[in-house]
């Protein structure tokens, strides 16, 4: 199947690096909040791709939601027992990028990843759907099942464990993962793919370089 035509430009607005907050977290906020206030009805803006390696540095890469971010890092939540939770213990580093592609941006970063505090995996839980908490416990996520049916049994047995929607514990297997980055790339398209794209490296001192990279 050739794609070769399938072609648009991208007309986005210049992006220079004095135009970004010294703090890329500060800035992937302002993005976040740009990207809801236009495509928040059309898509989820909290949607990044993770991508992991094994210890043998084979890679995988999935989508999952940012629950949160602040100074330390991105904040996602998932069952520590599939393949990207056994893949960041056994090598904790990870590379993420949000792409909002009707406004030409994108985001990317990396750096070491670490398993945020019970505290903080225990309150979020909390705020999920009844259902969205049962399926936490019902679903084995990444191990083989012979059929949606057998899914969907295990379902049936959660809500039979927790019929109180007030009452669903977190699971001892799921938990929140923070990255912590060391770089920080943001990225705006621009016609005759000329793209604008700045780059922010960790220094020893904790701040953070910006450069400005060719497309």
């Amino acid at each position: 199947m050739g794609l070769g035509d399938l072609r648009r430009s991208y007309d986005g607005s210049p992006l220079d690096p004095s135009d970004l907050h010294e703090d890329p977290l500060v800035q992937l906020g302002r993005w976040l909040d740009e990207a809801r206030a236009v495509l928040a009805s059309a898509t989820e803006v909290n949607a990044m791709a993770l991508a992991t390696a094994d210890e043998q540095g084979r890679p995988s890469v999935r989508m999952v939601l940012l629950k949160d971010l602040d100074a330390r890092g991105l904040t996602f939540y998932t069952n520590l027992a599939s393949r990207k939770g056994r893949e960041l213990r056994a090598n904790p580093h990870a590379a993420l990028c949000l792409h909002w592609q009707p406004v030409y941006r994108q985001v990317r970063v990396a750096g070491p990843c670490v398993e945020v505090d019970r505290g903080a995996t225990d309150a979020y839980f909390a705020t999920r759907p009844a259902d969205s908490r049962r399926g936490a416990w019902a679903s084995h996520q990444s191990a083989p099942i012979d059929s949606r049916a057998a899914l969907e049994a295990r379902m049936g047995e959660a809500r039979e464990r927790f019929p109180d929607d007030a009452d669903i514990p977190t699971p001892p297997h799921w938990g929140g993962l923070r990255v912590e980055p060391v770089e920080v790339e943001f990225w705006q398209g621009r016609p005759d793919r000329l793209h604008d794209r700045v780059h922010y490296a960790r220094t020893a001192d904790g701040g953070w370089e910006r450069t400005r990279l060719q497309p």
